[in-house]
């Protein structure tokens, strides 16, 4: 059993002339929360979709609980959660169909208890008979992680997971999510670009720019590699140097 959730070494991407991702290094363990952080331009959804499989990098690997993508790709992803804000939802489907679904394609021996279970994670049980085209966009987003996190995987990976939430629901995801790093052990991914959010749910910060990892710690420790007060101060440093050097 390989010692991190995550495992992936000198990531290299070209497209035509430009380099996306240079040398990229990210090794995540489990239960580990990890944000991934970077302005516009800096690599992180190449990297994402090298992570997940999706594109192949033209030099380094990736392994997911020690299954080296692409060879033990369908081994990896079987242990894989994901979820986006940006994803749709059935519309003429209930939300406890939907989830039932994906807990038969996860092969779950209950899977309507697995989907009521998951939406009481995270608060949401009244949604259970909810159409999909009843759901506001933040609820939607709500029973996406839900389906995410359904079959307990051992890693979960979330692309702003809470860009349409209030503050309330965010703490809902926030609590929900930290249970299950905690109580099952896995290891979280997060991409986003609300720092105080990132501050508040993850233990450490992966922050890319220009293709390379330019900073790794806590939140405070990456903060202080660029002088700055918090996240979103090293941010907008980046990204106003990013934009000077183009």
């Amino acid at each position: 059993m390989s010692a991190y959730a995550l495992d992936a070494v000198g990531l290299v991407k070209d497209y035509r002339r430009s380099r996306a991702v240079d040398g990229v290094t990210l090794r995540i363990r489990s239960g580990e929360r990890v944000a991934l952080l970077g302005p516009n331009g800096a690599g992180k959804t190449t990297t994402l979709m090298m992570l997940l499989g999706v594109v192949s990098p033209d030099e380094g690997s990736v392994a997911i609980l020690g299954h080296p993508l692409p060879k033990e790709r369908a081994k990896a992803l079987g242990q894989v959660g994901f979820a986006a804000g940006y994803l749709p939802l059935p519309e003429k489907l209930r939300v406890r169909e939907y989830l039932t679904m994906y807990g038969h394609l996860y092969d779950l021996p209950d899977a309507l208890g697995a989907a009521r279970a998951a939406l009481a994670r995270f608060q949401i049980p009244d949604l259970e008979a909810a159409l999909g085209t009843e759901l506001s966009s933040g609820q939607k987003t709500l029973v996406g992680i839900a389906k995410a996190t359904m079959h307990a995987p051992r890693l979960l990976v979330l692309d702003e997971p809470t860009a349409s939430l209030d503050p309330d629901v965010a703490l809902r995801v926030r609590t929900g999510l930290q249970s299950l790093c905690d109580d099952e052990g896995t290891a979280l991914l997060v991409t986003s670009h609300n720092m105080l959010e990132v501050e508040r749910l993850c233990e450490r910060v992966v922050f890319l720019s220009a293709g390379r990892v330019v900073a790794d710690g806590s939140a405070e420790e990456v903060a202080a590699v660029f002088g700055q007060g918090d996240l979103e101060e090293v941010f907008i440093h980046l990204a106003a140097a990013r934009g000077g050097a183009a």
